[in-house]
């Protein structure tokens, strides 16, 4: 017996791996080789693989494919109708997956809803792209990033707060104290 959840309307190929407590709703198709992690949650009408690796915890809303290529790490949130490409110049007469570029999203970063990460590119570590924004290159770990293309416009906390620096360069997350350090445009975690 699974200990994961499966919609009756989904599919989950031979050959995939689903942790503990993991969802997968409506109308949704797992394909061969994937991996999932455990405690995750797919929402209606995604497609996952095959060959992907997703880590715990992630959380894909409605309407998103994972296609081979796209890695996810934990605790990822990836907003309704999102998208990721996987070959830079598609063609429908031209099969192309051998150039398939690697898209790699870092532990406890979120894609708004709409947005589309081109491949071949990293999120950093816990960055927050905002709805509807395009990623067309590497966005580092903790960055704010909106528009089209996306741009960075500040940063954000481990749990998704703005960050204000002050004169020594030390922010602190109401949140729950956490405090980071900017440097030499790069932002760290400091111990509590």
């Amino acid at each position: 017996m699974s200990n994961y959840f499966a919609h009756e309307s989904s599919y989950v190929d031979d050959n995939v791996k689903i942790g503990e407590n993991t969802k997968i709703w409506h109308f949704s198709h797992v394909l061969s080789g994937t991996t999932i992690g455990n405690n995750c949650s797919f929402g209606q009408n995604c497609v996952v693989g095959p060959k992907v690796n997703i880590g715990n915890g992630v959380k894909v809303q409605n309407n998103i494919s994972i296609y081979e290529g796209v890695e996810v790490e934990d605790d990822v949130f990836l907003g309704p109708s999102m998208v990721f490409t996987n070959v830079i110049n598609p063609r429908s007469f031209i099969v192309r997956k051998e150039e398939f570029k690697v898209t790699l999203l870092k532990k406890g970063c979120s894609i708004g809803a709409n947005a589309t990460v081109v491949c071949g590119n990293t999120i950093g570590k816990y960055a927050l792209i905002g709805a509807g924004s395009v990623v067309n290159k590497d966005v580092k770990n903790f960055a704010l990033m909106v528009g089209v293309p996306a741009r960075q416009i500040g940063w954000v906390s481990v749990a998704g707060n703005r960050l204000e620096f002050d004169e020594n360069n030390i922010a602190v997350d109401t949140f729950d104290n956490t405090k980071y350090k900017l440097e030499n445009n790069e932002v760290s975690l400091l111990e509590k």
